[in-house]
C-alpha cells in the first residue's frame, strides 16, 4: 500500500511522549512532517535531537517535570507509561499518577487537543466470539487494562470541565506483521497508525472520542464505525499475512483463555 499522503504542518509544536518505545521510535520519523518543532519525552534514552526536534525527557509522575514539559505546547500524543501487564505500583505512577500530571499541565498551559494511547485491554475479557464497540462498558483484563481505563475516564473529565478534547485510541496490536492468530483480528500496521493518529490531531471535532486502534482486517471484534467522523481510513489489512500466520500456529487450544478472550496472554497474567 502507499505511504499516508504528507500532511501540511497543522501545529508548531507538537509533543510525544513515550518516545523511545516502539510506537514511538516509529512515529518520530512520521509526525515531524505535521509540525514545526516536534519535542520528544521519555525516561529512556532517545538520542540526539535532529532537525525540527526537542529532546525533553521527563518522568510522568514527577509533576513539576511536567508542567514544564508541556510549556508552548499545541497538541500532544501521548504514548508514555507502562505498555505490558505488570505489578500494580510502576503501572499506579507511570500511568494513573502520570496521565493526571500530564492532562493538568495541559489544561494550565492552554493546550487543546491530546490523542491518548489507549489500549484493547480495556476491554480484554470480552469473548473473541463476540463482536464490541466503544459504547460497551469496559472489561479490563489486567492493572494495565485498568490503568488504560482510568485514562480515558480522565480524558473524559478533562473534556467535561474544561473543554480539553481527546481521541483516546485502543490500539490492538501494531507491529510490522501479526505475530500469532489473534493478531489477524487485533493488527494495526504502522502506515494505519500513522493514519490514525493524524486523523485524530486534525479532524475539525473530537470532543471525547473513543476508538480502536485497527486495520482493515477480515477479523475482528470490534466495531469501529465510531472513528468514522475523525475521517480515519485503514489501508492495509492483516489477511496477506494469514497463510503464514496459521501455518505457524497451526492449532487452537480452545479451553486457555488466552483464546477465549479478546486480550490475549494477559488475561492470565500475575498475581505479581
Amino acid at each position: 500500500m502507499p505511504r499516508p499522503p504528507t500532511p501540511t504542518i497543522t501545529f508548531g509544536r507538537l509533543l510525544l511522549t513515550g518516545a523511545a518505545g516502539g510506537l514511538g521510535r516509529e512515529l518520530r520519523l512520521r509526525l515531524k512532517r505535521c509540525c514545526q518543532v516536534l519535542r520528544l519525552s521519555d525516561v529512556a534514552e532517545l538520542g540526539a535531537a535532529g532537525p525540527g526536534e526537542e529532546v525533553v525527557p521527563a518522568a510522568l509522575q514527577d509533576a513539576a517535570a511536567m508542567h514544564t514539559l508541556l510549556q508552548g505546547v499545541d497538541a500532544v500524543v501521548h504514548l508514555g507509561g507502562v505498555s505490558v501487564e505488570g505489578p500494580f505500583e510502576p503501572i499506579l505512577q507511570a500511568n494513573i499518577v502520570g496521565v493526571y500530571n500530564l492532562y493538568e499541565a495541559a489544561r494550565q498551559h492552554g493546550v487543546k487537543r491530546i490523542v491518548f494511547a489507549s489500549s484493547n485491554h480495556v476491554t480484554g475479557f470480552y469473548r473473541q466470539d463476540e463482536v464490541i464497540s466503544p459504547k460497551d462498558p469496559v472489561r479490563p483484563d489486567g492493572h494495565y487494562g485498568l490503568s488504560k481505563a482510568f485514562g480515558e475516564n480522565l480524558a473524559q473529565f478533562y473534556f467535561d470541565r474544561y473543554g480539553l478534547e481527546t481521541v483516546s485510541l485502543r490500539i490492538g496490536s501494531s507491529f510490522p506483521e501479526p505475530k500469532d492468530r489473534r493478531m489477524l483480528a487485533t493488527w494495526l500496521s504502522y502506515d494505519d497508525l500513522e493514519r490514525l493518529v493524524l486523523a485524530s490531531l486534525t479532524a475539525p471535532v473530537v470532543g471525547h472520542s473513543i476508538v480502536y486502534g485497527m486495520s482493515d482486517n477480515t477479523t475482528t471484534w470490534w466495531d469501529n464505525t465510531r472513528a468514522a467522523h475523525l475521517g480515519y481510513r485503514p489501508q492495509d489489512s492483516s489477511e496477506p499475512f494469514r497463510a503464514a500466520t496459521e501455518a505457524r500456529q497451526p492449532v487452537l487450544d480452545r479451553a486457555d483463555p488466552a483464546v477465549v478472550y479478546q486480550g490475549g496472554g494477559f488475561v492470565t497474567k500475575g498475581p505479581f
